[in-house]
Formats: C-alpha cells, sequence, structure tokens
C-alpha cells in the first residue's frame, strides 16, 4: 500500500511540473505580445454575397484603433480561426456539409506573410464530419484538433514542419442524445480546448449536455477517453464553447440553449472536472430568440466574459481567485446584432466583439480594476463576422 501510494505521488508531482513549466513556456511565448505596439487581427466570416473568406486589420495598442480590413485570402465560410505557436500558419474551419464528394467539412492552412497578413492555402484535408465549427493548434504546434458540429463528432489533424494538414490521425464519433428534442436529438460536438500541459482535451457537445475529456499524446496526433469521460451539465443546458483558467485549478462552459455559464474545478493531474456553480450570462429571464455564443477568460484571470446572441450583450464576470467561482459585474451592449464571438488582445486592454448580422466589430477598453467594458467610439465594418484571432506584431 505505500509502495502505491508512493508511485500516485510521483504521479500526481510529474503533472504539476508538466503543468507549471507548460504555463512558463506559455508565458515566455507570449512575451513578444505583451511587448507589442500593435496587433494583427484576422476575422473569419461566413462568406456570401458580402464577404468572400478571412479578413485582415491592425489593432493600434495604444489608441484602440482599428485599421480598415482587407481581404487575407478568399476561401469557403472560415467560421473559425487558430494561429499556430510559431506565428507562422494560421488554420480554418469550413463550415461545409460536402467535402471532397463525402458528407464533410474541411480544414485549411495558410501561411502568414509577416509583411502584409496576407494568407496563402498550403492545403486542405476533411475534418471528419459535416459543419465543423471549431478548432485549435496544440501548444507544441504538431497538431489541429477539430469539432464537427453537424457530425457530432472531433478529430486530430498531424501538422508538418512546413505548416501543411495531414489526414486525421484520430477521430471519435460521439453518440447519444439529450432531453431537448429541436436541439438535442444526436450529438453536436459545439468546440474543443486544451489544457495548458497540452495532456488532456475538453470537448463541449451541446447535442449531449457534456463536456468529454480526452488524453491527447501531442506526438502520436492521439485522442484517448478519460477516466471519468466526462462531466455533464444541467438537462438542456446546451454547451457551446469552453475555456481553461490560466492558472489550471478552474474551466467554464458556456451553455447555449439555457443561456448560462457552469464552473468547474480542474484537476490538471486526472484531467477531471468538479461543477462548482452555474450562473446566468443575463440580467433577466431568457427570451424566445436568446442564445449564448464565446467564453473567454481575460489573461489576468480575473475577469470571464460571455456573449449573448439576441439580447446582443457581452455578460462580464469577476472570478474568485480562491473559489474560481463568478460574480456577476455587468452586461455591456455590443452596439450591434448577434455578437457570436469575441476576441480578447493577448495584452488584456481590449475585448473586440464581432456582430455577425450588423457587419460590424466594436472595440471596447477593459478595466483592468473591475473588467467592465468601455466603449471606444470604434467600430469597423466587417462582413459577417463570426472569428476574432489576433497575432503580435
Amino acid at each position: 500500500m505505500k509502495h502505491f501510494s508512493f508511485f500516485q505521488l510521483i504521479v500526481s508531482l510529474a503533472a504539476t511540473l508538466a503543468l507549471v513549466l507548460s504555463v512558463r513556456s506559455s508565458a515566455q511565448a507570449a512575451e513578444p505580445a505583451s511587448n507589442a505596439r500593435e496587433m494583427r487581427v484576422y476575422f473569419g466570416t461566413y462568406t456570401d454575397a458580402k464577404s468572400k473568406g478571412i479578413y485582415v486589420s491592425r489593432l493600434d495598442l495604444k489608441t484602440g484603433q482599428l485599421a480598415p480590413v482587407e481581404l487575407a485570402v478568399e476561401t469557403k465560410s472560415p467560421s473559425f480561426l487558430a494561429v499556430h505557436p510559431s506565428r507562422r500558419f494560421l488554420y480554418a474551419v469550413g463550415e461545409v456539409a460536402d467535402f471532397g464528394g463525402k458528407r464533410a467539412g474541411s480544414v485549411s492552412a495558410f501561411s502568414i506573410d509577416r509583411q502584409t497578413g496576407k494568407l496563402t492555402v498550403l492545403n486542405q484535408q476533411s475534418s471528419g464530419g459535416d459543419g465543423p465549427c471549431h478548432l485549435v493548434v496544440d501548444k507544441a504546434g504538431k497538431n489541429v484538433l477539430v469539432a464537427n458540429y453537424g457530425g457530432g463528432s472531433i478529430a486530430a489533424l498531424p501538422v508538418g514542419g512546413d505548416g501543411k494538414l495531414a489526414e486525421a490521425s484520430a477521430f471519435i464519433q460521439h453518440t447519444g442524445s439529450s432531453v431537448n428534442p429541436s436541439r438535442q436529438k444526436e450529438p453536436h460536438a459545439h468546440s474543443i480546448n486544451l489544457d495548458a500541459a497540452n495532456r488532456f482535451a475538453a470537448a463541449a457537445d451541446l447535442g449531449l449536455d457534456k463536456v468529454l475529456i480526452y488524453k491527447f499524446d501531442p506526438a502520436k496526433g492521439t485522442l484517448v477517453p478519460n477516466d471519468p469521460p466526462s462531466a455533464s451539465v444541467k438537462p438542456g443546458s446546451g454547451p457551446r464553447h469552453f475555456a481553461f483558467h490560466p492558472a489550471g485549478r478552474y474551466a467554464y462552459v458556456i451553455n447555449e440553449i439555457l443561456c448560462n455559464v457552469t464552473a468547474f474545478a480542474y484537476d490538471a493531474g486526472r484531467g477531471t472536472l468538479t461543477e462548482i456553480q452555474t450562473i446566468s450570462t443575463l440580467p433577466g429571464e431568457v427570451q424566445r430568440g436568446y442564445s449564448t455564443a464565446e467564453v473567454q477568460v481575460h489573461p489576468s484571470g480575473k475577469f470571464l466574459y460571455g456573449s449573448n446572441r439576441g439580447h446582443d450583450t457581452i455578460a462580464v464576470f469577476s472570478i474568485d481567485e480562491n473559489t474560481g467561482k463568478l460574480t456577476a459585474v455587468e452586461n455591456e451592449s455590443t452596439q450591434g446584432k448577434t455578437p457570436r464571438n469575441f476576441g480578447i488582445d493577448p495584452t488584456g486592454q481590449y475585448l473586440l466583439a464581432a456582430n455577425q448580422n450588423s457587419d460590424t466589430v466594436v472595440v471596447f477598453r477593459i478595466d483592468p480594476k473591475t473588467g467592465a467594458l468601455n466603449p471606444t467610439g470604434q467600430t469597423l465594418p466587417v462582413p459577417a463576422p463570426v472569428c476574432v484571432k489576433f497575432l503580435a506584431l
């Protein structure tokens, strides 16, 4: 028994050391961003008569001014983007139902022109399921993980040294349903995120009312169900997007259907989530046409933000550093319609709200003491913006 306890202690210490080193490495990688005067900003969109693909702008960190957007690359419905840790490549889902003659979407790899921000297509691969809606590059830069909403599945695609994507090295089909007959008859994987140690992946599935946890091996590009394999939210909630706290002890999922956020305690050694709180993103009742979308933790770890569509606001919460619990601060109008996504710049000074149905991105300055959002008066026309990603210059 003593031998077993000692072994468990060693495993726990190793996991803790891996987390500390990963956080330190991430902080060092982000250091150029903290010293940057400008950020390049990429906008994913839904393509139609107005939009042609991915757009790019520049954010002045001193003034909060955004330069007029330019088309970075023409591509079909790049609804979610991710930047490689080397900052040389960008990846985008193609939120379509057919790719290569099969019922699947695409994941595209692009090289980034460091001078202009323009993108050049490297290659495309199948996402493995239809309607891919979210992706992330692992912290080692060796894989892109993608969530397929329509297909209810996730996949891992290896990344070569040249930035190109290989065919999926892992594919997992979710199964099951939940209580809402119009939204939850089948699985709908809506996001996939990696913890700071790059050891566990969390996939929020709207159709199952679960956040599924997978052991992730970046060297092999494999995903294996954890034990336990998931954490559940209240039936009918519809978990959508997910965010780990930078301290590594907490995590948050925003629930699209019931318009609330569930806070979890996170055990980084075991990859487990334990619910500690669920709180509304709205000041009143959920009305017809309301739904949530994005959730992000401020780089300082002090605040959490979530977007409300229909209500068209950003919900702001303070985070108790000792418990991980949330306290509502305010609901700030996004000054547009349907804030599907927003981005917080890596320095923590600005939040850019992407209003999908009013074709605008609105800039807010973040109060470093309270987390409150203050409009800068800057509104940038962007066609059907649905994702915001930053790249330090």
